[in-house]
């Protein structure tokens, strides 16, 4: 396939991209796992292989989060303070995870976060209050040493499969930070964005973006992500409690899917 992609799409997988990116933009930007709407229609393109698909959803994803964390900065003013250094531990955490997906099955790593994703979506129903209000469990250097510890970990997942990541950034934000909704997916927007570049290094060093197709996605991205995080701010913590609800429990449904058929 050639480095842009856009000789082997005809005009209706285009537009089909484009949907799928927007779709995906507004998804993201309220609580993330975006790629699950994203990723799929990108696979559909004629000739694409699964490491270009994945090289070239990161490219449209990098410019979704960047404009959903700008939206989310100019209307909520984040702490940066938490979420640069979470960003900076994320962005190498990605690089290290896109390297270990290259030599590694996903297929590893789907049961333990399929259990994960069972675990977050049962604490999150048992708990209705949890994230409407920010009540910071920790200060100083646990806070911080928390907050990096988190972008460790989920930044390395980023890298070897992708989907949910927003979605893991917000829930363990809440759970073990103490932020509201609203408070961690303004922050986790920053951090994604990093994740996102760091894989797309990756991938780049290897030439696997495709970046026609890429920054079709892209644009779509930048609009969905601006409505999305648009929409989150003004609905607040419910509205995005109850659309990462949805979120996850289709995460669960594709992986446990994925299980059970040994994909």
């Amino acid at each position: 396939m050639g480095p842009s992609g856009l000789a082997q799409a005809d005009p209706s997988v285009l537009l089909l991209l484009a949907a799928a990116g927007l779709a995906a933009g507004f998804v993201d930007a309220v609580v993330g796992g975006g790629g699950l709407l994203q990723l799929p229609v990108v696979l559909m393109v004629p000739g694409i292989s699964p490491v270009q698909a994945l090289a070239t959803n990161k490219l449209g994803s990098v410019f979704g989060t960047a404009t959903s964390a700008l939206t989310y900065y100019r209307r909520t003013f984040p702490d940066l303070r938490t979420a640069l250094p979470m960003a900076g531990v994320a962005l190498a955490g990605s690089f290290g995870g896109a390297a270990v997906a290259a030599a590694l099955p996903a297929e590893v790593f789907r049961p333990v976060i399929l259990a994960a994703l069972l675990a977050v979506l049962l604490f999150t129903v048992a708990q209705p209050t949890v994230g409407q209000l920010t009540q910071l469990r920790h200060a100083g250097a646990r806070h911080y040493g928390t907050a990096v510890a988190i972008g460790a970990v989920i930044g390395f997942y980023d890298g070897v499969m992708g989907p949910g990541t927003g979605s893991f950034l917000v829930i363990a934000m809440v759970m073990l930070l103490g932020y509201s909704f609203l408070a961690a997916s303004a922050k986790a927007k920053i951090v994604n964005l990093a994740t996102n570049v760091g894989a797309l290094v990756f991938f780049f060093g290897h030439g696997s973006v495709l970046w026609g197709l890429g920054l079709v996605l892209g644009a779509a991205n930048m609009a969905g992500g601006y409505l999305g995080a648009r929409t989150a701010v003004a609905r607040g913590g419910r509205f995005i409690r109850a659309v990462f609800l949805v979120v996850v429990s289709v995460l669960i449904l594709k992986l446990g899917l994925d299980v059970l058929r040994g994909a």
